[in-house]
């Protein structure tokens, strides 16, 4: 990387590694302490609180990313970093589980994941890009890691309202990394205006968004079952990270052999092995929860998820702005992080409701069976090479 490339690199990643703190916080303990709050005894309402924050990210993650391309990725980011900051204070200041729904929405609003990915995407060449991004999602895991071990802490201290209060200082810290810690973006004003209608049309970048967004319902959805088997098995809540915590850092050792077989060729195969995978460990949860939970075989499974799924958010967004023109790369990225944000809300929303109407193990089922259709979607796709026509398929 050029010293640009890594300045831009190591600021946008920070700029994600704020933001999502912040959530990630709220996360681990959300579905315990938000029971605490009125209306909070209903499954299916707690689920829908916890994935609103992904229907209202899907709304505005292409319009986000589509002003990207026109106004400028910095102002656009800004914005969004405030209204998100905005939906924080407001969920801190909630007195039942309606106000934090309002609350999740607002912080939903602010859509910056499109113009922030495509920021990073302007700043880099096509031969460093996976690894640009994987630094982000490497700090996005971090911080999930970091928020396994402090979330329950604070959540004894300062409560789930003190954690949004802190979501909302940190995403103002982002507003800072933006205006003084960023590069500049590069000026597009000389270049043709690109169509919504080129991204649509990519079946390539189409895969991409169908994948994006079964990863994300199958993440949102484990998390609405995974800390109660965790108690289950003998493991207070208090002491989850114990498990995160290894399992998140012990996958990161897999990434540089990721690069590895990237510069080899072998790309597909390592996309459709963490598709597999991932799949493999639903099943895996769904033996669990049929069962009797055991402690060791859920650190396990969790360990082998989030190798998976550490490899797909390095690999995905890499792969979309590489199909992608410059014209339409915030819009590309915004309809990817638009799928993002609806397998949140679907994840949150359909998991909660499958808990309570059908169990843990039809939610597990369900989610493997997602894993095995996306399989099957990408079996036909052909890893992107350093320059890409934006109908070229994929």
């Amino acid at each position: 990387m050029t010293p640009l490339e890594r300045r831009a690199s190591a600021s946008l990643a920070s700029i994600f590694a704020l933001r999502m703190l912040g959530l990630f916080l709220v996360l681990p303990v959300f579905a315990l302490e938000a029971r605490k709050y009125p209306g909070g005894d209903d499954p299916a309402l707690l689920g829908l609180a916890m994935g609103i924050y992904g229907l209202t990210q899907g709304v505005l993650q292409l319009p986000f990313g589509m002003a990207s391309d026109r106004f400028g990725r910095k102002r656009v980011i800004v914005l969004g970093l405030l209204i998100f900051a905005a939906g924080s204070f407001w969920a801190a200041a909630a007195t039942d589980l309606q106000g934090l729904l309002i609350g999740r929405s607002l912080q939903g609003a602010g859509a910056v994941s499109a113009a922030v990915t495509a920021l990073l995407a302007d700043l880099t060449r096509d031969e460093v890009r996976t690894k640009a991004m994987a630094l982000v999602g490497a700090s996005i895991g971090l911080m999930f890691a970091v928020s396994l071990v402090l979330a329950p802490v604070l959540a004894q201290a300062v409560g789930l309202a003190g954690l949004f209060g802190i979501t909302g200082v940190l995403a103002l810290l982002g507003v800072g990394v933006v205006v003084w810690g960023a590069p500049a973006a590069p000026n597009m004003a000389h270049q043709a205006r690109g169509r919504l209608v080129d991204v649509l049309r990519h079946p390539g970048l189409m895969r991409l968004n169908l994948g994006v967004f079964v990863l994300h319902a199958v993440q949102l959805a484990m998390w609405v079952a995974v800390p109660a088997l965790l108690v289950q098995a003998g493991l207070p809540k208090d002491h989850h990270w114990q498990v995160y915590l290894p399992a998140v850092l012990a996958s990161f050792v897999l990434m540089g052999g990721m690069f590895a077989l990237e510069r080899r060729g072998h790309l597909k195969k390592v996309f459709l092995a963490a598709i597999a995978l991932i799949a493999l460990v639903q099943l895996g949860l769904l033996v669990q929860a049929w069962g009797s939970a055991r402690l060791w075989p859920l650190a396990g499974l969790l360990f082998a998820f989030f190798c998976g799924f550490n490899i797909l958010e390095a690999t995905q967004p890499s792969m979309v702005s590489r199909l992608a023109p410059m014209p339409v790369r915030g819009a590309a990225m915004g309809l990817y992080n638009t799928l993002q944000s609806l397998g949140f809300f679907v994840g949150g929303w359909l998991g909660g409701w499958l808990v309570k109407s059908w169990g843990s193990p039809a939610l597990f089922l369900c989610c493997a069976g997602a894993m095995l259709i996306w399989w099957l979607v990408a079996l036909p796709m052909q890893a992107p090479g350093r320059t890409v026509p934006v109908r070229q398929d994929a």
